[in-house]
């Protein structure tokens, strides 16, 4: 099944270049455009894609308040934020909104790729330079209260660093020489245990907490 992609952006140069380039791939399908939140809301009823891929400054209504609404009224519509901000700020809203993903515009393709890819398999994706500058944002930052993740294991601790750094299991697997099957066990306990309930919240959880592999 090709994966249907809705490109939201106010500049329609950029959005025929990403259309041109993903329309490349045999396993996706762009099947419309929008200039403007309103139109991405109402192009995402209209054609029901699997992934948006949504531009946070966009004019009438930015990218965040859309993609609080479409993940709202269709969530089994994914969104991926596509963005010039880096800033942790504008990640950690965007994830808040209900983004299932993060990527600055600066990005490569292929990681433009794997992140439309993750997203619609149910996966969060933040791309490198935004998981980086995210976790960065954090460090040295004091934390109030009972350290929840002193409950986890040390793999377990591992695994959920890794995870803020913006690596899938397969990364993690081969990072820390174990199978990939062991690490999604791992991420079960960990939500198990901080009382989380999907990936996405795992990934806010490990930015929110500034974990790092320093």
């Amino acid at each position: 099944m090709r994966i249907r992609v809705l490109l939201a952006d106010d500049h329609a140069i950029l959005r025929h270049a990403l259309r041109a380039m993903l329309q490349r791939e045999t396993d996706i399908e762009v099947v419309a455009e929008a200039a403007d939140g309103p139109e991405a809301v109402r192009l995402a009823h209209d054609f029901k894609p699997h992934v948006v891929v949504m531009d946070i400054g966009m004019p009438t209504i930015e990218g965040i308040a859309a993609t609080r609404q479409i993940v709202a009224e269709m969530p089994g519509t994914k969104v991926l934020a596509l963005s010039t901000y880096s800033e942790r700020h504008f990640v950690m809203r965007m994830l808040e909104a209900g983004a299932s993903g993060y990527l600055v515009k600066t990005t490569s393709i292929d990681e433009m790729l794997r992140g439309i890819r993750t997203v619609a398999n149910g996966g969060t994706y933040l791309g490198r330079e935004g998981s980086a500058v995210a976790v960065d944002s954090m460090r040295g930052k004091k934390r109030t209260g009972h350290p929840v993740q002193e409950r986890l294991g040390r793999r377990e601790h591992e695994v959920l660093t890794l995870v803020a750094e913006g690596l899938n299991s397969q990364e993690i697997a081969a990072k820390l020489h174990i199978a990939a099957g062991t690490v999604d066990v791992h991420r079960q306990n960990i939500m198990r245990k901080l009382g989380l309930h999907s990936t996405a919240e795992l990934t806010k959880y490990a930015i929110r907490h500034g974990l790092t592999s320093a």
